[in-house]
């Protein structure tokens, strides 16, 4: 309801279809979708934009916006996810630009032994030079719990006590809509996500966000543009707001039948004694259901079992492979209508040690159903 409140709120005399294609002018629609995604995120300013053609180039261009050469980035959430590696410089990007390239100092908070943040070692990790914590709100490919709002706000509290100019980003991919408030509510500066994730509502075909404080997405944008331009340039090609808007006003929905289906996987994989994360019947923070599978066969029989039982492919077999951003062997299965949208149904795993498989997505919770009947032949 306060996303619907929000919708109907902002810029009610615009148009929300799409203009024809824009190309260098700002059209209204344009405008009135980021003011619509200020309101439901609690944030000061967000571009939600198409040029963004995935969450980790929205994050990149705000890990960019907000440091520079000497400046330490700390991500206080144990590793980050496998594509921001290279942007970091964790792994070597072949000199083609990444953070430490540019003289960019990092450093990582591991996790504690249960998998959530190490509190007692993040109240003495942030250092003067500390410019930027990175929190992941998901869990990624590690084995960890995905983290509530409401510990992204304690982390948040944390940091700020130590060095209060000190700013936050926070990777939000896979937690829009999951809880009633988000990061920006809690104090984060800066968020990020992609569109073809929770907010695009599964029909969103492209795009990414970020939102939080208007200094800092200015210059996130400036960072996707150029310096001065913004996003007030850019084409905007056809049909593609309507679907945004479409896309984010039935995302709650969405993301609730994910979590049904999260909730669903987990009861059944884990009665066939498969260690999962998060555990059955425990409050979701994200909409990834994690299972560890322990060992390459099971891990590539899962994911064809999803593949043959997706609306779209289903014929296709997914092959593991390198995969750009990524370091080791990956596999991915998503019969999706909008390529990449994991959101829909999908699910993928590194080939790697525990082998755990990660899913996502479902249109509705009985999609979820019928895969793990596959599923379970299959294993």
């Amino acid at each position: 309801m306060h996303l619907i409140s929000c919708a109907t709120s902002s810029y009610p005399a615009l148009p929300i279809r799409a203009s024809p294609a824009t190309n260098g002018v700002l059209s209204a629609s344009r405008v009135s979708l980021p003011v619509t995604v200020d309101n439901t995120h609690s944030a000061i300013a967000n571009p939600f934009v198409p040029e963004f053609f995935s969450g980790t180039h929205a994050i990149t261009c705000a890990l960019f916006a907000l440091l520079r050469p000497g400046d330490e980035l700390l991500a206080v959430a144990g590793a980050p996810y496998d594509t921001l590696e290279e942007v970091i410089g964790k792994r070597d990007s072949g000199g083609l630009g990444s953070l430490q390239d540019f003289g960019v100092k990092y450093r990582e908070v591991p996790l504690a032994e249960d998998g959530g943040l190490d509190w007692n070692e993040l109240k003495v990790s942030v250092k003067p030079g500390t410019k930027c914590a990175l929190i992941q709100r998901s869990c990624g490919y590690s084995w960890r719990k995905s983290l509530s709002v409401n510990d992204i706000g304690r982390a948040i509290k944390l940091i700020k006590m130590q060095n209060p100019g000190c700013l936050v980003m926070v990777d939000n991919c896979y937690g829009e809509f999951v809880e009633s408030i988000e990061p920006p509510m809690v104090g984060a500066d800066l968020i990020a996500g992609s569109l073809i994730k929770n907010p695009g509502g599964t029909i969103a075909p492209c795009g990414g966000y970020v939102a939080g404080r208007r200094k800092w997405v200015e210059a996130a944008a400036a960072r996707l543009s150029a310096p001065g331009l913004g996003v007030d340039c850019g084409s905007t090609p056809g049909d593609i707001m309507r679907a945004f808007f479409q896309g984010l006003f039935l995302s709650p929905q969405m993301v609730g039948e994910a979590i049904k289906g999260s909730f669903l996987i987990a009861e059944v994989l884990a009665s066939k004694g498969y260690k999962v994360q998060p555990l059955p019947r425990i409050p979701r923070c994200d909409t990834v259901q994690a299972v560890q599978l322990q060992s390459r066969e099971r891990l590539l029989a899962f994911c064809e079992a999803v593949q043959r039982s997706s609306p779209v492919s289903s014929y296709t077999k997914p092959v593991a492979g390198t995969t750009p951003g990524y370091a080791s062997e990956v596999i991915f299965a998503d019969g999706t209508f909008i390529d990449g949208s994991t959101s829909e149904l999908s699910c993928d795993g590194p080939l790697r040690e525990p082998f755990a498989v990660f899913c996502q997505g479902g249109t509705h919770w009985t999609q979820w159903g019928l895969v793990l009947g596959e599923v379970l032949k299959s294993l």
